[in-house]
């Protein structure tokens, strides 16, 4: 599997972005799907899962009601639309593989294939 992370960027304290991964490899569809992020200093973090079906969602408390993950099996993407943004989003976010099919908080240890991250910064 084959991850590439793109749509980053610099954007205000409160406004939006939309990040993209492109996902290849034959197998890619029996994975869910997450993004983890990692801020400066900070270990890396999960933000949120999507099943196989995309019909499953999950996230982290933190980006919980402003961050939504979305996933497309026929182009083989999956997206996630950030809005109002803080400074603590400030992070290089990664889209990830997970060895288990749940759609759960997946810990780093958990995900088999990582894609190259891209870099998200809000600014005040």
């Amino acid at each position: 599997v084959q991850l590439q992370a793109s749509g980053g960027g610099l954007v205000q304290v409160g406004g939006s972005l939309r990040l993209s991964c492109a996902a290849s490899g034959r197998t890619v569809s029996n994975y869910a799907l997450d993004w983890f992020r990692q801020a400066p200093g900070k270990e890396r973090e999960f933000v949120a899962s999507v099943s196989r079906s995309g019909g499953t969602t999950y996230y982290a408390d933190s980006v919980k009601g402003r961050f939504t993950i979305s996933r497309d099996n026929a182009k083989s993407m999956v997206d996630l639309q950030m809005s109002s943004l803080k400074p603590e989003d400030t992070a290089v976010y990664y889209c990830a593989a997970p060895r288990y099919a749940s759609v759960t908080h997946h810990r780093t240890d958990e995900v088999d294939y990582w894609g190259r991250g891209t870099q998200v910064t809000v600014s005040s």
